[in-house]
This record gives C-alpha cells, structure tokens and sequence, in this order.
C-alpha cells in the first residue's frame, strides 16, 4: 500500500514555528516514527509552500496511490483549485490539521477542501497524520 503525505505552505517550519499551537517536532522526524510504526507501507512525503506545486503532487500521484494524507495549511480555507484537483483525482484524499481549526481565527473555520476530501481529522497534533493512515487501513 502507497500513502502520500502532501503538508503545504509553512508547514516545513514545524518544530520551530509558533511551538504552543504546533509542538517542538520537526515532520520529519514524525515522520519516521510512522514509517516504524507501519512497516509494511511505503509512505512517501511532499512539502510545499507553493499552491502550484501542491496540485501537480495531487495530479501525480491521484492516480497510482492508495491514499493522500494532506494539509494544505492556510490554503485549506481558500484553495479552489486544490479542492478542484482533489475532485480530479481517482485516489481518496483525508484532510488533516495539526490544530484543532474550530479553537481558533473563524477564518479558520471553513475548508475549500473538505467536500472533496473522504474525511477530516484535526485537532490531534502530529497524531493527525496517523489517524488519516489508520482511516486507509480500515477500508
């Protein structure tokens, strides 16, 4: 089973930026915690602060993956276009935060992505991510 990990815009700042809302982990060393604790998945990692190179991802890998876990940052709450892609593709996408969106800026409130997604998962820290992956293995 192939699950692509797409984290947009600020999100390479994680473990150095505002540390009260997104913890003192890096992603990358998240990141391999999950590749020990699903060994027999190949998890693949994309990171982008670029709206464009976020949708390419979405389109090359919509088609031969079994899931996309993706936070799409700030452009979760004003992303057509991505929501557009996701519509485009055949792989199911799970929208995940690392905050709990609905404690904080009402702007926050809403995603552009959600209707496309399969599901959202928020709130849960760094732990976001599992659950997505765990949302994979259940189907």
């Amino acid at each position: 089973m192939k699950i692509q990990i797409i984290n947009g815009p600020n999100l390479n700042l994680l473990g150095v930026r505002e540390k009260s809302i997104y913890g003192n982990a890096s992603f990358e060393s998240y990141l391999e915690k999950l590749k020990e604790l699903y060994p027999n998945l190949q998890i693949d990692y994309f990171q982008s602060n670029i709206e464009g190179e976020l949708i390419n991802k979405l389109h090359e890998v919509g088609f031969s993956y079994n899931g996309i876990v993706l936070n799409a940052g700030a452009y979760t709450h004003t992303s057509i276009a991505i929501a557009d892609a996701i519509a485009a593709i055949n792989t199911t996408v799970i929208e995940v935060h690392i905050s709990n969106v609905y404690k904080r800026e009402e702007f926050r409130h809403t995603s552009m992505l959600a209707a496309s997604c399969k599901g959202v998962i928020a709130g849960f820290g760094m732990d976001s991510y599992r659950l997505a992956i765990e949302s994979f293995l259940i189907d």
